[in-house]
């Protein structure tokens, strides 16, 4: 029996993470670069080296889990860092339409956040550098003030000033889209960070068994639906058609896994100095090993598809 934790906007994660390393890029000395690349080489390897160490967008940016909370999850269960639960930043000139640029923003803005939960502030700069490449050539970098979201991160300022600016980045940036007629790029993102936080998701469970993990894993059923409905209003184009296969594919599994509801105890809270009463909600997720397992091989085989591993 877990909460429902799905309350963090994954746009905010995303960049507010991006900005939060900035800064730590120039102290990287050219020893720290050689190793970092030579590390990078291996990403995504099955045998990559383990270091030991601590329908409606509005609708499915509220509700899915943000990268650093996955990773944040995977880290307090004791889950060593490894390179390999990552993509290779370096392999971003495969990215050469838009739509998978902006998969591309959203993977790299997962494997950001899981850097950021284990501080491996080292190989930022790659991941910052490939991101705001991507950005440049879905015309969205110049939405982000990114000296003042730097200057905020740097100096340990105020945090509800350094969200509130990176949601509104975000917010100007997607009324653009919009304007533009490229709504699908930011569900593209958005689909993108959720692919790359479930392959970390289920590489982790399936080298070391972990209960809350899998219910976490389990509670994806709910954004997977959302995911697949935002979609669908672009299937007459023959990538997103194909997209929403793979994910049709993982949503065959899902549809086995059960998730039951236990409404608890109303509690007040105070919201901008007024008293709200907020209702407690508990899910219970009924997931088999078996599904477990075809989730994780699902989600591994669309992933490296994705990344273009396979090409």
């Amino acid at each position: 029996m877990i909460k429902n934790l799905f309350k963090v906007p994954i746009y905010v994660v995303l960049i507010v993470s991006t900005i939060l390393f900035v800064s730590v890029a120039s102290c990287i000395n050219d020893s720290e670069e050689e190793k970092i690349e030579n590390d990078l080489k291996n990403i995504g390897n099955d045998d990559g080296s383990v270091i030991d160490s601590e329908g409606n967008m509005g609708d499915i940016m509220g509700n899915l889990s943000s990268p650093v909370e996955m990773a944040a999850l995977i880290k307090d269960n004791g889950v060593p860092f490894s390179l390999k639960y990552l993509s290779n930043p370096d392999n971003i000139d495969h990215y050469s339409t838009k739509f998978e640029q902006a998969l591309g923003v959203g993977i790299l803005g997962a494997d950001l956040g899981y850097l950021n939960i284990y501080d491996r502030t080292t190989y930022v700069l790659r991941y910052i550098s490939a991101i705001s490449k991507l950005s440049e050539e879905l015309s969205v970098s110049q939405f982000f003030d990114f000296e003042t979201l730097k200057r905020l991160a740097t100096n340990n300022e105020n945090l509800d000033s350094l969200i509130y600016i990176s949601t509104s980045s975000f917010n100007r940036m997607d009324s653009y889209l919009r304007e533009m007629n490229r709504a699908d790029q930011s569900i593209l993102i958005v689909t993108g960070v959720w692919i790359e936080a479930m392959y970390q998701a289920t590489q982790v469970v399936k080298e070391k068994p972990n209960e809350k993990i899998t219910e976490r894993i389990g509670e994806q059923k709910l954004i997977l639906s959302e995911l697949i409905n935002a979609i669908k209003k672009y299937e007459s184009k023959k990538a997103f058609k194909d997209l929403l296969g793979d994910l049709m594919e993982i949503n065959l599994i899902y549809d086995k896994i059960k998730i039951e509801y236990q409404v608890g105890e109303p509690e007040t809270v105070e919201i901008d100095g007024r008293l709200i009463i907020q209702q407690n909600e508990t899910s219970i997720v009924n997931i088999t090993q078996d599904q477990l397992n075809q989730i994780i091989s699902v989600i591994e085989k669309i992933r490296n598809k994705r990344i273009q591993l396979n090409n």
